[in-house]
């Protein structure tokens, strides 16, 4: 099953891309510029594959080199979203061999950083692809790299919890101890946020479970439950009030995530596909 997930807008993922060709770059790349210091020839590469996984995060390579060379033409062989089994060739690039090889590092390690994650959230999705239940990310991602992690999480088949802090308001442990509790949280909160921000409740008992229903949460987190309890407090859930969604977290693995699925809830949210996923091994070959 192939999933395309979308990107932000150049405008706003240029700016990230400059700033990592200036972090490579840096004065000047004293090898390739040294070797073709008079006459810009053309190149041609290929990127071949080196590990089975998913692709993700070729337009964003493609926009790497482009940005070194506007005439750079790159093209995917396999397409986002798609796996890939050593040896294939994933994409071919043709252009000025400077921008060719002042572009490679950057642009292959965001491919391979971000075809990791979409592979191993491809295995997680793979798990529950049969039951209501949805994969989310979470905030839970490397600074400077949250868009783009988040989208390789996309391609893999999981759909995006809230991209920061302004997206939604998340109740807690530390936010209820600071508080006084769920009503006050609840309360203090709905009289600043504008409309129509929604109040997620982070619960670890069923006694929390009930407080978070008795005062207007739109979501309830349960976060690290056993399964008996998720069970039965997705039951309570159901039965007040069919409309809030239910979301489990917390130690989600590929082992379990199929059992916690099935406890009927709408989300399971897990950091494992960004923090846990290994790089997927990708080369490039200038001809």
């Amino acid at each position: 099953m192939r999933n395309v997930g979308v990107l932000p807008p150049w405008l706003v993922l240029d700016q990230l891309l400059h700033s990592w060709l200036i972090e490579d770059v840096g004065r000047g790349d004293h090898t390739t510029q040294s070797l073709i210091c008079v006459d810009v020839k053309e190149g041609q590469a290929k990127w071949i594959a080196k590990a089975p996984g998913v692709i993700a995060g070729l337009p964003v390579a493609a926009r790497v080199f482009q940005l070194l060379n506007a005439k750079v033409c790159f093209e995917a062989i396999i397409p986002e979203g798609e796996g890939c089994e050593p040896g294939q060739t994933i994409a071919e690039i043709n252009g000025s061999l400077d921008a060719l090889l002042m572009g490679e590092r950057v642009a292959l390690n965001l491919a391979m950083r971000l075809s990791g994650i979409a592979t191993l959230t491809r295995k997680y999705t793979e798990l529950i692809a049969d039951l209501p239940a949805k994969l989310v990310d979470t905030r839970k991602t490397t600074p400077g790299l949250r868009l783009l992690e988040k989208y390789a999480t996309q391609v893999g088949g999981a759909i995006n919890h809230r991209m920061g802090l302004d997206d939604a308001v998340m109740i807690k442990d530390n936010h209820i101890a600071a508080a006084g509790g769920i009503r006050e949280a609840i309360a203090r909160i709905r009289k600043q946020i504008p409309y129509p921000l929604t109040i997620e409740v982070e619960t670890e008992s069923l006694e929390q479970v009930k407080e978070a229903l008795q005062h207007g949460a739109d979501i309830i987190m349960l976060d690290n439950m056993p399964l008996d309890m998720m069970r039965e407090a997705v039951h309570m859930i159901r039965l007040e009030n069919e409309r809030i969604k239910i979301e489990a977290s917390g130690n989600i693995t590929l082992d379990t995530i199929r059992a916690v699925a099935q406890t009927g809830v709408d989300y399971i949210s897990s950091s494992a596909p960004i923090t846990q996923s290994k790089w997927l091994d990708l080369s490039m070959k200038i001809s």
